[in-house]
């Protein structure tokens, strides 16, 4: 796992070597609190302290509208109290492409810091995008049928092929895509920021991407996309000795998720002490689906309230080629998840979408892999989930007896509902291997008529102390295809039916 010692030294030897150089504010250099973007004004100050061995540019107090940055070696990019770094509303300042308001490439030993904001401004960019487009003098094939593509939306923060990265303090808002993006760096330390951004599509919070030794902790996120997000974009990427903890987020689509982009791989990640509150989606998702692994995960101590879904883990094949994802070793532990019978975004700018597949009653948490490709040994540990109930038959139904036919979806887009209904409303488990439940309650406020909990395709199940309420409908749990079980200590209604064998159909 990340070996965080070794991450904090280096950073303390990098705080210490910068704080001794030179400051340079960028009013010497031009720069104005005025309308006009003062990008060569503030570029000039970095590049100057890049030149001299490094330095930290200063950003007064005040609103300074900027073109795009870039961020050069041994450059600590300060924003005190009161500055705001206001981005272009005009999109031709921005090229083509992967692009921010403060971009880096194949740099070392960079830093935000302070108390300051970088607002996008992303309202009024896209305004005169769209304004660009329909003249003709901006080009995308996506604007008319769905929305700009997020090429052509800049982020706040791009920073690609860096090591030696601190983000700190500072406040990020309003970005028209994606609001980080850290591509294949190494070595991130991002803490104590605040990152609000509901104003666009794909406002992701933060988005990790193919990194490797990233330390993310005590940070805020309000985004219309997923609030923390990894992913890897590249088939020999990987996301590797990760860190989330103290960190909380709300979303219109997932708190912490690992996927969609998954064609490399994520090993050692550990998420801890996080909150989600008023999201559409997951509180936990974890998907591969685009032919990469996803091994040696630990989340725990999570809490979430007004939440749609609890816990999603997926196994797809998304992917075109022979390739196939996987998924072992993921530990769950310590969550606390409220899933209420009402939409939890309800009244945030941006809301989640209706559902994809079909209409559906509330989705359960599941672990799903496709036929002939298993999620193997994932364990529940100390987990309550309360559901709010109010399933209809006239809205979605599946029988006991048409288990085998709940929607694979093998090439679907991973998501909560992607398989629209699902046959449970408290955990669903298919096509999986060594599956440990342990100290599980799962808890329903209203009525359903679905059984609490289904596993179909298992091989090796585990159970101890798993609570299923007296007011679940029956039958309250159910087994199809399931091999090599252990069970003590289960708590199911106490009735005959309680637990019923579906095999062989």
């Amino acid at each position: 796992m990340i070996n965080r010692t070794v991450i904090s030294i280096l950073f303390s030897c990098l705080i210490t070597t910068v704080s001794a150089q030179k400051n340079y504010n960028i009013v010497q250099y031009g720069a104005r609190v005025t309308a006009l973007n003062n990008a060569v004004y503030i570029q000039k100050a970095i590049d100057l302290a890049s030149s001299k061995g490094g330095g930290k540019v200063i950003v007064p107090t005040g609103n300074f509208v900027t073109g795009p940055l870039f961020l050069k070696n041994n450059v600590e990019l300060h924003l005190a109290a009161g500055a705001v770094l206001l981005g272009s509303t005009h999109r031709l300042d921005y090229a083509t492409g992967k692009m921010a308001v403060l971009n880096a490439f194949g740099q070392k030993n960079i830093s935000i810091s302070g108390k300051g904001t970088i607002n996008g401004q992303a309202h009024e960019l896209l305004i005169n995008m769209f304004e660009l487009l329909r003249g003709g003098k901006l080009v995308d094939s996506l604007y008319l049928s769905k929305r700009p593509q997020e090429s052509n939306r800049p982020n706040l923060v791009f920073f690609k092929d860096c090591s030696g990265i601190k983000v700190t303090g500072i406040t990020l808002k309003d970005a028209a895509s994606w609001v980080q993006n850290y591509k294949e760096c190494n070595g991130i330390v991002i803490d104590s920021i605040t990152v609000l951004s509901s104003t666009y599509w794909n406002n992701d919070g933060l988005d990790i991407v193919d990194c490797k030794n990233v330390r993310v902790t005590n940070s805020y996120f309000n985004s219309a996309d997923d609030a923390i997000c990894l992913k890897s974009e590249i088939a020999g990427g990987l996301c590797e000795d990760i860190w989330v903890e103290n960190c909380i987020m709300r979303s219109s689509a997932n708190g912490f998720k690992i996927g969609t982009g998954s064609l490399g791989g994520f090993r050692n990640i550990t998420a801890k002490n996080l909150t989600v509150f008023d999201t559409y989606r997951s509180a936990v998702a974890l998907e591969t689906v685009d032919g990469g692994f996803l091994e040696n995960i630990k989340i725990s101590h999570i809490r979430g309230k007004n939440t749609g879904n609890a816990i999603f883990v997926r196994l797809g094949h998304r992917n075109k080629d022979e390739r196939y994802s996987s998924i072992k070793n993921v530990l769950i532990e310590d969550l606390i998840v409220e899933v209420p019978s009402g939409k939890p975004d309800i009244g945030y700018p941006l809301e989640g979408p209706p559902p994809k597949v079909a209409p559906h009653n509330l989705i359960p948490a599941s672990i799903t892999g496709i036929p002939g490709h298993l999620v193997e040994d994932v364990t529940l540990k100390d987990i309550q989930i309360s559901y709010g109930g109010g399933a209809d038959k006239n809205k979605a139904f599946i029988s006991l007896d048409s288990l085998g036919q709940v929607n694979e979806n093998i090439n679907g887009y991973p998501d909560f509902n992607m398989f629209g209904e699902l046959p449970s409303w408290g955990l669903y488990v298919r096509h999986t291997a060594g599956i440990k439940l342990e100290n599980i309650k799962i808890m329903l406020k209203g009525k359903d008529f679905r059984p609490a909990i289904i596993f179909d395709d298992v091989n090796g199940l585990m159970m101890h102390k798993v609570s299923i309420p007296e007011n679940s409908p029956l039958p309250a749990m159910v087994y199809r295809d399931v091999q090599r079980i252990s069970v003590s200590d289960i708590h199911v209604p106490n009735v005959d039916g309680a637990i019923v064998t579906k095999n062989n159909f």
